[in-house]
């Protein structure tokens, strides 16, 4: 077995794929600590303030003189991140492969476009209720059962009220967006009354709807809410029972791209493994969306050059710069990153972690930036404002129309979004130890190449967008987690 990599002919570092041992000679050079798998070591002196090179791009500074051999990671390295930055735009080519499309059996919806569940959620206006919608789909499903359909679902969280300006409409926004989503073949919208999030100006928001499918209760308007809500529920599940797959090709699916929990490895196999996914999907006329906007900084000059015109290059630094900005308001570092799991897993500094993370959008052309208020609407590869985090994250890039996420991971994460959410491990030991979160392992990268392991995640892809459940649906592991940034009351 392969114990260490060198990602990239220019770099001064390599990586190790196992623990390795003080004394032991790796890619020419004896080292001089142990390393873990994961981290890295020097391949040749790098003196105090010279750049740290991987994925053949500077990672860091180094802080002090390192030795070839040396383990090299945050108490010798330091980051080169600063706050805002000019940019400027230079094209690159963006080829795509030529590629054999794939079909897959959707749920078409009325509006034209498709959902790989049919699933019956009911979406609160306000947290208040959270424990009224969890009810009703408990009592509904007592009842009644789920047959003909894939399931009742309450999505719960705490806002909706004692929230101003931007985090109120972005909890109306999100919401409103949940309710739109084509996995959802009906949904009971379930208010109180008294909150901010007004049901008459929620709906309102939605525009037309088929009222066949979307139902509104308010709790304070009825005498006993359970039984009003168990009572829509069944209208609408009595409608979507009647909704069949039909064959469509791939082109037709939005699939968001994620990571959390990374590591070392996170860069060399499955981050690289989505980004050929990407590509394949992007060529045979899909939709794919990478969020995680601080994930970008360090590696963003990257992606402008891959915009494919300049407005859209535009766009890219109107997305990275506000969001330092929102950083920089906030009294923030923009570096703040990574975390505690991050580091132990060998990622040293954001721009590590970034130069990793940022391949999961592949070598194809950035089609399109979408933000806060917008759905995706351009094939391709799009770029999508918002956070890091995990469960926000996920929530944004499903609510921008995505129909499943690939979610990266090197450490490990039983979490799920309100679309399928399919884990991919970086290493074989997470996806043996916890195979009741893993769906994919791409840790098989390091033994059978790319190729083959890009087969076999098409193959699961497809199986999903069939029917087959992800982990975290089996595992009934279904969150959502709106993004805030203001003031709460």
């Amino acid at each position: 077995m392969v114990k260490t990599i060198i990602i990239n002919a220019s770099d001064n570092v390599a990586v190790a794929l196992s623990n390795l041992k003080k004394g032991e000679t790796y890619e020419g050079v004896i080292l001089l600590d142990d390393v873990e798998k994961g981290h890295k070591f020097a391949l040749k002196p790098i003196k105090k303030g010279e750049h740290i090179i991987k994925y053949g791009n500077p990672i860091a500074y180094a802080s002090a003189d390192i030795a070839a051999g040396e383990h090299v990671h945050t108490h010798n390295a330091h980051t080169n991140l600063k706050g805002e930055l000019e940019y400027s735009y230079h094209k690159i080519p963006t080829p795509l492969p030529a590629v054999k499309g794939r079909k897959v059996n959707v749920y078409p919806r009325k509006n034209g476009d498709v959902g790989i569940r049919n699933e019956l959620w009911i979406i609160p206006t306000v947290g208040c209720v959270n424990g009224q919608a969890k009810l009703i789909a408990q009592t509904f499903l007592e009842r009644y059962g789920a047959a003909g359909f894939d399931g009742v679902f309450a999505y719960t969280h705490p806002y909706g009220c004692s929230q101003l300006g931007e985090d109120h409409e972005r909890t109306k926004l999100i919401l409103g967006k949940m309710v739109c989503h084509p996995n959802a073949g009906g949904v009971l919208v379930l208010g109180l009354g008294c909150e901010n999030n007004q049901m008459s100006a929620f709906k309102a928001s939605l525009g037309e709807v088929d009222n066949k499918r979307i139902k509104f209760l308010v709790c304070q308007e009825v005498g006993d809410e359970i039984e009003e809500g168990v009572k829509l529920v069944k209208e609408i599940a009595d409608v979507i029972k009647a909704d069949r797959r039909e064959e469509r090709d791939i082109s037709c699916l939005k699939i968001g791209l994620k990571c959390g929990g990374s590591d070392g490895l996170s860069g060399i196999t499955a981050n690289p493994l989505v980004g050929r996914f990407s590509d394949y999907i992007v060529a045979a006329g899909g939709t794919t969306v990478l969020s995680e906007v601080p994930e970008m900084f360090g590696a963003e000059q990257l992606l402008m050059n891959r915009a494919k015109d300049k407005p859209t290059f535009e766009k890219i630094v109107k997305l990275i710069n506000g969001f330092k900005e929102y950083f920089i308001k906030n009294g923030q570092e923009v570096y703040e990153n990574p975390s505690p799991g991050n580091k132990a897993g060998g990622i040293t500094t954001l721009e590590d972690k970034s130069l990793g993370c940022t391949q999961k959008s592949g070598s194809g052309p950035v089609e399109d930036v979408v933000f806060d208020d917008g759905f995706v609407t351009r094939k391709g590869l799009n770029l999508l404002n918002g956070p890091g985090n995990d469960m926000c994250a996920v929530t944004n890039i499903a609510a921008a129309g995505c129909h499943l996420i690939l979610f990266t991971t090197g450490r490990g994460t039983p979490f799920g979004g309100f679309v399928p959410t399919l884990k991919i491990a970086t290493n074989s030991d997470l996806a043996k130890n916890k195979a009741n979160w893993i769906d994919f392992n791409a840790g098989e990268v390091l033994e059978s190449g790319f190729d083959a392991q890009l087969e076999k995640l098409i193959g699961l892809v497809v199986e999903t967008a069939n029917g087959k459940p992800a982990k975290n649906e089996l595992n009934n592991t279904r969150e959502i987690a709106i993004f805030k940034t203001g003031v709460t009351l």
